[in-house]
């Protein structure tokens, strides 16, 4: 999607926006990636824990999580000047993978972000896009406490197909997170002129 406008030299600019899901398992930092490079205040629609939702949460390995995301996460971030991405985290409990495919439609890739504590958490969502040819990257957000394995080690134990980009990140840092989104539109774009090229030859 895009819109033009005129600036003050009174000339016509195209600005862009594109929209990217932020995915991944409970607890492994997709509201945190998202208010880290958000430039506006990002949209969050979190409630408590409660008891209530024990049975069917699992919070091995973040037990100091006290909050989830019901619905999504929003927020926006300009790349450089003319082209804006429009960024939806999605829930990470299977109760909520039904919004999943309303916040999909129209999105041009999407950050799995994994947890190396908690790697198989990330299968749903890998898996999810895989399905739907949604081109994605997996950010490995690095914890303190977690061990460190390389991008082909992380690649290799999740299967992913051939040229899916890993990297490792900072959910926290602003700059950190940008290199992901950046990573994640230039591969994109690449898969989508690639599938562009294959319908005209």
């Amino acid at each position: 999607m895009g819109s033009e406008h005129s600036d003050a030299e009174g000339g016509d600019t195209t600005a862009m926006a594109l929209k990217i899901l932020v995915a991944g398992g409970f607890g492994v930092g997709k509201t945190t990636l998202v208010g880290a490079v958000s430039e506006i205040r990002p949209l969050r629609t979190e409630e408590l824990l409660s008891e209530a939702g024990q049975s069917v949460d699992d919070t091995g390995g973040v037990d100091r999580k006290t909050t989830t995301t019901v619905a999504m996460d929003f927020g926006r971030i300009t790349i450089r000047s003319g082209l804006s991405l429009y960024l939806f985290g999605t829930p990470g409990q299977d109760r909520f993978w039904f919004l999943w495919d309303e916040l999909s439609q129209g999105a041009l890739g999407a950050v799995v972000l994994a947890d190396t504590r908690r790697l198989e958490d990330c299968f749903p969502a890998v898996d999810y896009f895989e399905h739907r040819h949604i081109p994605f990257v997996v950010a490995v957000n690095c914890f303190a406490s977690a061990r460190t394995y390389g991008a082909h080690e992380v690649s290799r134990a999740l299967d992913l197909d051939r040229g899916t980009p890993v990297v490792l990140c900072d959910a926290r840092d602003r700059d950190s997170g940008k290199e992901v989104l950046i990573r994640l539109v230039e591969y994109a774009g690449r898969m989508h002129t690639a599938r562009l090229l294959d319908t005209v030859g």
